[in-house]
């Protein structure tokens, strides 16, 4: 049963970012919206991300934005909605896509990510935000994806030529909702979930490949240990380490696609980690739930108190 209900984690995440609108109706929230800022080239093909910035009382923090869904992510579902919370505040907001399955796979979106932040972290003079206060936020495969960079953020490379990958992809606050944590024990111990279960929607971004230099091309991965291997380097909660920044996750306890258990797996490692750690059950919550809007406060709360300066 476990298996079937990742398979559905597409049409929830459709139904999260396609219908939020229709019973959300938000109200006029000044800022400027600077659209396809490209943060990165992989394949001959551009990486944007679109930037919200308040247009007063801006606080001089960043949140990163991570607009994914079942691991899909696309332009058109920046819903400006899921900013509004944090644009009144002050914040200036980086919606980042990333590279959509089903032609990349998890390891590839993760590189995104980390390139994001490091570009965010880049243009930190720029777009008038401190460099050492950035935020991550995101929903679902979003939230598995904002958590990889809570715990495998890394400090860039000093050395490298791109002045960009020298900067650090690490963030200092991390607000999200039911997100997967642990691909190898998901919903109880030892259940792994690899998105390989029939008719799994979510199978390309599981489809590790490699480049073999015979062929001169990327091949799948079909050797059991490897692909079990980077299913744990996939997994936030294998990554916790008492330098992670405080996490703050929000899940439902009727969730039928991603466990309640992924959340309160990984926060009990970050609390016995000694890092500041807190989870919101939502009674009767489901993938989402409908009313979802009225906790995006309770994020912006998070980075209020773990980013804003005193």
């Amino acid at each position: 049963m476990q298996r079937r209900r990742f398979c559905s984690l597409a049409l929830a995440a459709i139904f999260l970012f396609a219908t939020f609108p229709a019973y959300l109706v938000a109200e006029d929230v000044a800022y400027t919206r600077q659209e396809d800022v490209v943060y990165g080239r992989k394949h001959g093909l551009a990486l944007t991300m679109d930037v919200f910035t308040p247009k007063q009382n801006a606080n001089g923090v960043g949140l990163v934005w991570v607009i994914s869904a079942s691991w899909r992510s696309s332009h058109e579902a920046i819903r400006p909605q899921f900013a509004d919370d944090f644009l009144k505040r002050g914040y200036t907001v980086f919606a980042v896509v990333h590279g959509s399955q089903p032609r990349f796979s998890i390891p590839e979106m993760i590189e995104d990510l980390h390139r994001a932040v490091r570009f965010v972290r880049s243009r930190a003079a720029e777009h008038h935000i401190d460099p050492e206060r950035i935020g991550i936020y995101g929903a679902s495969a979003g939230g598995h994806l904002a958590l990889m960079m809570a715990t495998a953020g890394d400090k860039g490379n000093p050395e490298a030529k791109d002045l960009v990958d020298r900067q650090s992809s690490r963030v200092q606050a991390v607000a999200c909702f039911f997100p997967p944590t642990d691909f190898l024990n998901y919903g109880r111990a030892g259940q792994v979930m690899l998105g390989r279960s029939p008719g799994s929607r979510s199978r390309p971004a599981f489809e590790f490949r490699e480049f073999d230099n015979d062929s001169k091309s990327f091949v799948p991965i079909t050797d059991e240990q490897k692909v079990l291997e980077i299913g744990r380097q996939i997994s936030p909660a294998h990554h916790v380490s008492p330098d992670d920044p405080p996490v703050w996750i929000m899940h439902g306890d009727a969730d039928p696609l991603v466990p309640l258990q992924q959340s309160e797996l990984i926060v009990a490692k970050l609390k016995e980690a000694g890092v500041t750690a807190e989870l919101v059950v939502k009674p009767g919550g489901a993938h989402p739930w409908l009313g979802i809007e009225k906790d995006f406060p309770l994020l912006a709360d998070w980075f209020d108190k773990h980013l804003a300066k005193k």
